[in-house]
């Protein structure tokens, strides 16, 4: 048993407070409208409702997965007293047309975990990034090793991706090691593995295929952003 702590309630850190829980794992979540926002959620699952600042508090896997745009937003100190082998774990994506408009050093070719740790001031494991949340909560199989979906796993330090990995195997899929942090545009929105729910040879064939090339419609426009509705 891990002690998790999920920064972010939405789609994916709804999902992985869920999984986690059902896997036996010891989970606070937080999200930036306070506890008292959590409590559905934590009845649900056993999670325990914190604070931002509380859910990295004696946590062994801390994971961001809000908006891009907002990890910006974090106390600056979040991380500054914990343990350098805190493991923590990257699931954004940047959406430049839809929500989070201009990223200067992600348009200039930062990937964007890269840049994640930047804002945070630590290193990051990038996954869960490129499944859709129904998808993650519904298609892990945990009680099989066979005709798994595969999910990319890209970080620079060994032990924390094996760990990572290891974790992505418990909730029911394949982990596949997608290489260092600045290989992980192969693992982004318009890459080829991307929503693709493939199988661990599928997904090493697309990152193979993919290009560091970031395509029209997913840079910002001078009237980003607009809405996933409405991109502009």
């Amino acid at each position: 048993m891990s002690k998790i702590g999920i920064i972010g309630s939405g789609n994916i850190g709804g999902t992985l407070t869920r999984l986690f829980t059902k896997a036996g794992h010891d989970v606070a979540v937080a999200n930036s409208r306070g506890p008292s926002s959590l409590q559905d959620l934590a009845n649900e699952t056993g999670a325990s409702p914190v604070t931002i600042t509380q859910a990295v508090q004696d946590s062994e896997i801390v994971v961001v997965t809000i908006p891009m745009i907002a990890v910006a937003s974090l106390p600056k100190d979040l991380f500054s007293n914990a343990p350098a082998d805190l493991i923590v774990i990257d699931t954004s994506n940047y959406y430049p047309q839809h929500r989070d408009g201009l990223i200067v050093e992600v348009e200039a070719g930062m990937t964007e975990s890269a840049w994640v740790e930047q804002q945070l001031g630590r290193p990051v494991i990038k996954v869960f990034n490129s499944i859709l949340a129904d998808h993650l909560l519904n298609m892990g199989k945990p009680d099989t090793r066979t005709n798994l979906v595969a999910l990319a796993v890209a970080g620079d330090d060994v032990k924390a991706k094996t760990a990572v990995m290891h974790l992505v195997e418990e909730i029911g899929f394949e982990a596949v090691d997608a290489g260092s942090i600045a290989q992980s545009w192969r693992q982004q929105p318009g890459s080829p593995g991307y929503l693709k729910d493939y199988d661990a040879a599928g997904v090493r064939k697309a990152l193979s295929e993919a290009s560091q090339e970031r395509t029209p419609e997913w840079r910002a426009t001078v009237n980003s952003p607009g809405t996933f509705e409405s991109p502009a």
